[in-house]
């Protein structure tokens, strides 16, 4: 397929899959799933939601600045989280991370890698 500008970065952890970090075509960005992973070491990063929530968060970060696009470009997040109960606690270290105005946000439950208790990806439009 062409047209596509694929975004890579060391800023984010690279996964044994078949993905890429991101994805440009045209003026939208989309940012695969993260996961609360530390870049160099590929450990998971923190033990509870908060923690996991912000790592996550910041990988999202990296891989828009790779694409030369910000947090404010997102025009919709999706979590997915592995425990209901971890929602508010969630939604607590996303919104201290992501601030107002928020973008739009879809939430799911499902089951993920051992230890790993939240993913997030993105949808930006950076500016022309």
């Amino acid at each position: 397929m062409t047209g596509r500008t694929i975004i890579s970065t060391d800023h984010a952890p690279s996964l044994d899959a078949p993905l890429s970090q991101g994805v440009r075509r045209g003026p939208l960005v989309q940012v695969s799933g993260q996961l609360p992973y530390d870049p160099g070491t590929g450990t998971v990063v923190g033990a509870t939601v908060a923690e996991q929530t912000t790592q996550a968060l910041r990988n999202v970060a990296a891989v828009l600045d790779a694409a030369r696009a910000t947090l404010d470009d997102v025009v919709m997040f999706r979590v997915y989280l592995t425990d209901p109960a971890d929602l508010a606690a969630m939604n607590d270290a996303y919104a201290a991370f992501v601030g107002t105005p928020f973008p739009a946000r879809t939430t799911v439950y499902m089951t993920l890698p051992p230890g790993v208790l939240v993913e997030i990806d993105a949808l930006a439009v950076p500016a022309a």
